[in-house]
């Protein structure tokens, strides 16, 4: 084995300890309610963890890319859902093909977004499968929900389109003022989706899916009654960003980015071969805060491209010495790498290859 002291600097790292806890936490969680876990590939790209995902009970995978239905679909996950708008020639000729392949399910949210892909779904033979995102408060994508019984009754009537159910993502807890009041709009957003769902039941609708998606909201939203699934994806490795919304602890955190001191020409500013394209540029402002630093009292305040600024006013690092950072936002740091090393305790395990970036 390697130690993580002969690996090249920056390397992104997996704590395989934390990853697997992390994995099957949520599963048991999800398991024990009797709903069903569909994680978000985005935050991972990684088919080792997908792999961890699945083995551990997830009903199947979410993808936010085509590049990741088509991993996806290569790599034999036969139940995934594209949470995201397929608009525009190239994404609804993708999409006719990848359900030709089988098991995909998209996400629409308007007749603008619906009917070019029905008319290429109906002109190619086929029938595509999909949920009606609804809006329950991030207003990003979705139907508002007073208009889901108008909007569900339009896309259904559309040919080569199937409605299986409804979507949300309550990206709007992360704005919450503190873990009570998230959880309480965690609950709200899982109940509006519910009773929307039982008002298209109603209508004659046969709805088989109501999902919703995040990991702040990881554990109240998915547990209304009448909510099918829940879509966490950073739950698999946590992130800063995830301690500052109360989703976890610094002891679930697997993810760090591993990065030397190159430089203490400035007292008390030392300088790391780690910037933005090593962290991406998510910050924690109220923090002034690139990413959390381990094991030191140091704060990593700045960065540019390819250098961290560190403020340690103790003078405790010197060059040469090795940091390791949890990420403000796991997501983003895994798209800027194509690899990362799978480690126990100070031992490397394997590399794994990270796929499906932009």
């Amino acid at each position: 084995m390697t130690a993580i002291a002969e690996l090249p600097t920056p390397s992104l790292l997996v704590d395989l300890d934390r990853l697997e806890r992390n994995i099957a936490r949520m599963a048991g969680a999800f398991a024990e309610a009797g709903v069903g876990l569909r994680p978000h590939t985005k935050t991972s790209k990684c088919l080792d963890v997908v792999r961890r995902q699945l083995a551990a009970g997830a009903l199947g995978m979410t993808c936010s890319t085509p590049a990741e239905v088509a991993w996806l679909q290569a790599a034999g996950v036969t139940d995934l859902l594209w949470a995201h708008a397929p608009v525009g020639p190239p994404k609804v000729a993708f999409v006719v093909e990848s359900v030709r392949r089988g098991g995909l399910t998209v996400a629409l949210d308007s007749l603008e977004a619906a009917a070019p892909l029905s008319a290429a779904a109906a002109a190619a033979g086929v029938e595509v499968p999909f949920v009606l995102e609804v809006n329950t408060g991030h207003a990003r994508l979705g139907a508002d929900p007073d208009r889901v019984p108008a909007v569900a009754a339009t896309l259904a009537a559309l040919p080569g389109l199937r409605l299986r159910g409804l979507l949300t993502h309550e990206g709007h807890l992360a704005g919450m003022p503190d873990r009570p009041s998230l959880e309480a709009a965690g609950r709200t957003a899982g109940a509006l989706m519910a009773s929307l769902a039982d008002g298209l039941r109603a209508d004659g609708h046969a709805i088989e899916v109501v999902s919703v998606g995040s990991t702040p909201g990881a554990s109240s939203a998915p547990f209304a009654p009448g909510v099918t699934e829940g879509r966490p994806g950073t739950y698999v490795y946590y992130d800063a960003n995830q301690i500052r919304l109360g989703s976890c602890t610094l002891d679930d955190c697997a993810l760090t980015v591993l990065a030397r001191v190159v430089s203490v020409q400035r007292p008390g500013r030392p300088i790391i071969d780690a910037g933005i394209k090593a962290m991406s540029s998510d910050t924690i402002a109220a923090a002034g805060s690139v990413g959390l630093v381990l094991d030191s009292d140091a704060k990593f305040v700045d960065a540019n491209e390819e250098h961290g600024f560190l403020a340690d006013p103790d003078g405790h690092l010197s060059v040469g010495d090795m940091v390791r950072i949890v990420p403000n936002h796991a997501c983003g740091t895994t798209n800027m790498w194509s690899h990362l090393y799978a480690v126990r305790g100070d031992e490397v395990v394997e590399r794994w290859e990270i796929s499906a970036r932009y």
